[in-house]
């Protein structure tokens, strides 16, 4: 197997509630690969929910499991949706750069509060008293740093947002498959 298929895996980023889990599985059917979530992975490893180990290690400790669980993938065709903080650790989403192309889920703060209105109960790694626009401001640059591929997602169905980064990744030398 050449490199080019080797990378051939689909790498989805951005904040909780953009839709990453539910765009993965869609994605991963259309495309005929398999389908892998960083935070299940994390789950069953920890025997735990995200929410319970964000608690009982903090936020730094949390943050250095799931970069450990990410640096420990291996895949090859396959889709992988991510925890929305993997941005933060450089050798975590530099392992995912290695493993395929890193797609960046985008949102603005508006539609992301009206989804998100669950953080503590969703895992999600912020800091106490910080408001999910704040939270959008801190990561978004980080979500474009690393993507390679951005798509909007606003107003837009998930079989709508599948079909954008289907074309997307067909004009991508890397998963031109003809």
């Amino acid at each position: 197997m050449d490199q080019k298929q080797e990378k051939c895996n689909v790498i989805l980023i951005g904040m909780p509630a953009v839709g990453k889990s539910t765009l993965g599985v869609l994605l991963a059917k259309q495309l005929g690969f398999a389908y892998l979530d960083t935070d299940l992975i994390i789950q069953t490893g920890e025997q735990a929910r995200l929410q319970e180990i964000i608690r009982r290690h903090g936020v730094k400790e949390f943050c250095r499991i799931e970069a450990e669980y990410v640096q420990n993938i291996t895949a090859r065709q396959t889709v992988i949706a991510t925890g929305g903080s993997v941005v933060y650790t450089q050798q975590a989403m530099a392992h995912l750069r290695d493993l395929g192309r890193i797609i960046f889920l985008d949102i603005e703060p508006g539609p992301l509060i009206d989804r998100l209105n669950n953080l503590d109960s969703r895992g999600v790694v912020y800091m106490p008293g910080q408001s999910i626009a704040q939270l959008h401001t801190e990561r978004r640059p980080l979500y474009r740093k690393y993507a390679q591929i951005t798509i909007p997602c606003a107003d837009r169905t998930p079989q709508q947002l599948v079909s954008r980064i289907q074309v997307a990744l067909d004009q991508d030398p890397l998963f031109r498959r003809r």
